[in-house]
């Protein structure tokens, strides 16, 4: 994903932000109706050792992701067409709903993986995001004077909550297919927006939300050797619907994306 970028916000002399004006990137690569740009990449690949993610199911599951990304995300393995789309623009209101929604999805994530068994071994990975964002949300909206966000019952974040839910209970494999993507995602693309965004509206502040505990390849690593051992124990029917899932957990992370670009 490719991005231009301006100048970062002004701050007034009294030590208040100044409203941001809307910053206008043209983004060459949305992918999957993902408006700002999501590119998942599910985890640094700069290395000739053969890792985790080029093993068992896991590389199966990667593969599927990456072909749902264009060409100019993935040139190598994206086979998507990348949609005719305007400028991206994010504000400050926007990002902090992107913020308290994906938070209300890691959240969601979280307590269902501490609930059950099941899940046992996605618990403490390193990759939890949860605190990291309750410290981003109240830095956010003091530091630019932001009123906390609406938060609608049928919202993006709200839809994909119930639907995660509905997954951990009855879908394991699709629920695995979510929480892959989702957490990967946010490693590699998620990263990228996150650095963009804060040299725009934020100062150049990095936010905890893009700040992980010890090395965050090894906590990606130890996920990927995780999510092979339980799909170990699934049939080839299983395997497959899990893989299938993917467009669709594209497809909800997308829509918590496209809070950015709200005013």
């Amino acid at each position: 994903m490719l991005l231009s970028s301006r100048s970062t916000a002004s701050v007034r002399a009294s030590g208040r932000a100044a409203p941001a004006p809307r910053r206008v990137v043209r983004v060459l690569a949305h992918g999957h109706g993902h408006g700002g740009g999501h590119g998942h990449g599910h985890g640094s690949s700069g290395t000739a050792v053969l890792t985790e993610k080029d093993k068992g199911f896991i590389a199966e599951m990667r593969k599927v992701a990456m072909k749902l990304h264009t060409k100019d995300q993935a040139p190598k393995e994206g086979e998507k067409e990348a949609p005719k789309q305007g400028p991206w623009t994010p504000t400050r209101p926007g990002y902090l709903r992107f913020l308290v929604e994906s938070k209300e999805v890691f959240d969601t994530f979280e307590r269902l993986v501490n609930s059950s068994d099941a899940y046992k071994a996605l618990r403490n990975t390193g990759l939890e995001r949860g605190p990291g964002l309750a410290a981003d949300i109240a830095w956010m909206e003091q530091s630019f004077q932001l009123a906390p966000p609406d938060m609608k019952p049928d919202g993006a974040a709200a839809t994909y909550v119930a639907f995660l839910e509905k997954l951990a209970k009855t879908d394991p494999p699709a629920f695995i297919c979510h929480y892959y993507n989702f957490y990967f995602a946010h490693t590699a693309g998620g990263r990228m927006i996150g650095n963009k965004v804060s040299s725009m509206l934020l100062d150049g502040q990095t936010l905890e939300f893009y700040k992980w505990q010890g090395d965050v390849n090894e906590h990606l690593e130890g996920v990927r050797k995780s999510i092979n051992v339980m799909a170990e124990g699934w049939t080839p029917a299983e395997k497959e619907h899990c893989l299938a899932e993917t467009e669709s957990s594209f497809k909800y992370s997308g829509q918590i994306l496209r809070a950015i670009t709200e005013a």
